[in-house]
């Protein structure tokens, strides 16, 4: 008897539904073929003993199982539940009648429970779209799924209550969430808040500047300044998530297997702060059956790099194409994957090897040209793709102790997201940029004009500072941010003097 099941298969963070065929026949032998991976090829040994330890059998028949469509590789444990249910309705065991209607994943483990999939987003995305009238799949997967609206998500938890639901037995009730509701109210809810910092005030002001043009900034000073307390605060800053933003980081995480068991949508932006011993797979994403890496999972949000010249240089390297482009493209012998990957990079290092360069009161016991040696790390083109460079000094005492509370994050971000709302409406005819960072040659000779007062001080600066070519352009963006937050429809002298103090390791002879 034929019996078809359906499953889906996560191809990047989009999903491709699998039609499972399950043919049981007089003879011998289990046969599986349409290209599934050694995960799916030893569901055979876990479905034989779940279907026995739950009270069913396994036949010692002929069993073909086919995977379609078969030039698309399949990969995982997700397919023991759709492939054993397919085997227990050909084989007569239970009732083949309203299968089709159904999406169904799950791990098996040996005693007929099921175990997480990842994926559940996207899948239940996929299903809603082909008319699936429900999706069956492992409870603690159920939320994540119930995402999605007009789609009926059952979590169960043993193949049991799948085959007594199918065969109409038992009811299960759908799983409903308010997604909306729940996603609204978390976006007010920080841990981490600005108010929390003491002095650094110019530092708060770069880094309100940054959230409000999408700039990358790196923040350089020594020990204990101060400088991973600011940056794990710049995501209570930023504008909220949209929801089409919500849903696509969401899927994000989800093909990566981070959401929680109870994960509804993503409603603060990402903060990755990956260690420096990280390889540039881990980064950028990979492996035989590419995965989104850090770079993908920080997607609108902040990826921060902690002491940026540790990281390897072939690691640091690959961040150039994906800061550019936004996205990065996995290619691998048969397959190509694209992952978006549009973040704020936000990075810190200590200005020389002791890290006291420069610092008020301890003196640096770096040998002569260790400075320089060791901000070379950093290739010129990735310091040409960050727009502020800021240098945070240490906080005195009287600051510390201060009982005056400091601005509160919310404050702050009411004015990013009005300068970002000018943003937006400048730049809607022109698809895919939402921010001053994005904007290119064209449209910077277009909105970013300045006086002739501002032009003369840019020349007397470059000159008297050393500063290089690349600092040009992005001490005019960030010029017309900082309008942009005061709300001026053209750049004054003023915003040029203050971008221009943003460029210190654009200066030939700093660390000198």
């Amino acid at each position: 008897m034929l019996v078809k099941t359906f499953g889906s298969a996560v191809h990047g963070i989009d999903a491709i539904t699998i039609t499972i065929e399950v043919d049981v026949t007089q003879g011998m032998k289990y046969f599986m073929v349409g290209l599934p991976d050694n995960a799916v090829k030893e569901s055979q040994q876990r479905i034989e003993a779940a279907l026995k330890n739950s009270g069913f059998r396994m036949p010692r028949m002929r069993v073909v199982v086919n995977m379609a469509p078969a030039d698309i590789k399949k990969a995982g444990s997700a397919y023991d539940l759709p492939i054993a249910i397919g085997i227990l309705a050909a084989s007569g065991q239970m009732s083949a009648d309203g299968l089709s209607q159904y999406i169904i994943m799950g791990e098996l483990s040996l005693d007929g429970s099921l175990q997480p999939i990842r994926g559940a987003l996207p899948i239940a995305i996929q299903a809603r779209k082909e008319q699936f009238k429900g999706f069956i799949l492992p409870k603690q997967n159920a939320r994540e799924a119930a995402m999605v609206n007009r789609l009926e998500v059952y979590g169960v938890s043993h193949i049991r209550e799948v085959v007594e639901f199918l065969e109409g037995k038992t009811a299960l009730e759908p799983l409903k969430i308010d997604t909306r509701e729940e996603f609204f109210h978390a976006q007010q809810t920080f841990t981490e808040d600005f108010s929390d910092v003491k002095g650094q005030e110019h530092i708060k002001r770069a880094m309100e500047i940054a959230a409000a043009g999408g700039h990358n900034v790196i923040l350089i000073g020594p020990p204990g300044a101060g400088k991973t307390m600011l940056a794990k605060r710049l995501p209570s800053i930023l504008p909220p998530l949209t929801l089409q933003e919500a849903l696509e980081t969401t899927k994000i995480h989800s093909v990566a297997g981070k959401l929680p068991a109870d994960a509804t949508l993503i409603a603060h932006r990402p903060f990755r702060a990956p260690h420096h011993t990280i390889s540039d797979t881990a980064l950028v994403g990979g492996g035989s059956i590419p995965q989104p890496g850090e770079i993908s999972l920080a997607h609108n949000g902040v990826l921060f790099l902690d002491e940026l010249p540790e990281f390897k240089r072939s690691v640091l390297e690959v961040l150039r194409q994906p800061l550019e482009e936004r996205k990065v493209t996995i290619s691998r012998a048969k397959i190509a994957i694209e992952f978006p990957a549009s973040f704020m990079l936000v990075a810190s290092m200590n200005p020389c090897p002791c890290g006291y360069f420069n610092h008020p009161e301890k003196e640096c016991t770096c040998p002569p040209g260790a400075v320089q040696k060791y901000l070379s790390r950093i290739s010129g083109p990735l310091l040409d793709r960050i727009d502020l460079h800021v240098e945070v000094t240490p906080v005195p005492f009287l600051q510390l102790s201060s009982p005056q509370e400091a601005e509160k994050s919310a404050v702050i971000r009411q004015r990013v997201i009005q300068a970002r709302q000018i943003q937006q409406q400048r730049y809607q005819s022109y698809p895919g940029i939402y921010c001053n960072a994005q904007i290119n040659s064209t449209l910077l000779k277009k909105y970013c004009a300045i006086p002739q007062a501002g032009m003369q001080l840019l020349k007397t600066a470059m000159e008297r500072l050393h500063l290089s070519a690349r600092a040009y352009d992005r001490i005019l963006k960030v010029a017309r941010t900082i309008a942009d937050l005061e709300g001026t429809e053209n750049i004054q002298i003023q915003h040029v003097a203050e971008a221009i103090q943003y460029r210190s390791l654009d200066r030939e002879n700093w660390g000198a």
